[in-house]
């Protein structure tokens, strides 16, 4: 399957300050990728460079196969909610979906007013008076009306109450089943991921740490419980995530394409959270270690 967004040593820099660097990615097209990360990992970043916001400093980034933003024909073929989920107060929600269709030669006007009738909104109503919610319902409908080949959604939901985040993911999933987008969707709560995606892309000090799909990630990872035990003893071929031990026991977050058959270990399976957070805090010089378990806890 074809590539909808590839970058190779993609790095962005601002003044002394690396923002996102030595990125490396091959997000295949037709999938639903979550994009996690802690605050300041660089995820707005690659989002905007995958836009066309930004430009790269070094390295090179392709989207829907081409240079973001180079063109009216490659703008079409990305729509973008970003953070804020950013309307103009002043407009009503039918000015908006005018200034859509203005702007975007593959609009789909039924599809926008549809969604509108169905969300319940008064195309007559300005945004500034929409509950947060309703305005992210507005941003997200527009993306979706340009009927993009890439629908890439910057945290959209942060601000949003419960209630109208799992509206916000429903609609989305609804979304992507009916148009068979590509997306790419940023945000804090694996939750979120777990309902909505089916790839997943760890960000950690602003490089990869991990990519994915995520039932093949949770069939690689487990926990491996078992006597404490000297270095010498471990199982080969393990990635180790995590380690540690009490004078008793020894606990083991690792990585595996094979079966671990060692009788002096529990072996249990890890959720998608845990997987996350133990990429998410592992070392920096061990984000490419493909050394044995033997090797990285030495």
């Amino acid at each position: 399957m074809s590539a909808v967004l590839r970058a190779q040593a993609l790095g962005k820099k601002y003044k002394q300050r690396w923002a996102l660097r030595d990125c490396d990615l091959d997000i295949p097209a037709g999938r639903v990728v979550g994009l996690v990360g802690p605050n300041g990992a660089g995820k707005s970043t690659l989002l905007n460079l995958a836009s066309g916001l930004l430009t790269p400093t070094a390295g090179t980034i392709e989207v829907c196969g081409g240079r973001p933003a180079a063109g009216v024909d490659q703008l079409a073929k990305v729509g973008f909610v970003a953070q804020d989920t950013p309307t103009y107060a002043s407009l009503s929600v039918a000015d908006h979906l005018d200034l859509g269709r203005h702007l975007n030669p593959t609009w789909d006007d039924a599809l926008a007013r549809d969604r509108i009738r169905r969300l319940g909104l008064d195309p007559k109503q300005r945004a500034g008076k929409l509950s947060g919610g309703q305005r992210a319902q507005l941003a997200l409908t527009l993306g979706i009306a340009k009927r993009p080949q890439l629908l890439i959604l910057d945290e959209p939901v942060a601000a949003l109450d419960p209630l109208a985040r799992r509206e916000f993911m429903q609609d989305l999933m609804e979304a992507v089943a009916e148009h068979e987008m590509s997306v790419v969707l940023s945000s804090h709560l694996v939750s979120d991921v777990e309902r909505a995606c089916d790839y997943v892309i760890v960000l950690v000090d602003s490089r990869v740490q991990v990519t994915g799909d995520i039932e093949d990630l949770v069939a690689s990872h487990h926990r491996l419980t078992g006597p404490r035990r000297d270095p010498d003893t471990l199982p080969t071929g393990l990635h180790i995530l995590s380690a540690s031990h009490t004078e008793r026991q020894t606990t083991l977050l690792v990585r595996t394409d094979t079966a671990v058959h060692d009788p002096g270990w529990t072996v249990s399976p890890l959720g998608l959270e845990d997987i996350i957070l133990a990429h998410m805090t592992r070392p920096a010089d061990a984000v490419r270690d493909s050394r044995p378990a033997l090797e990285v806890l030495r």
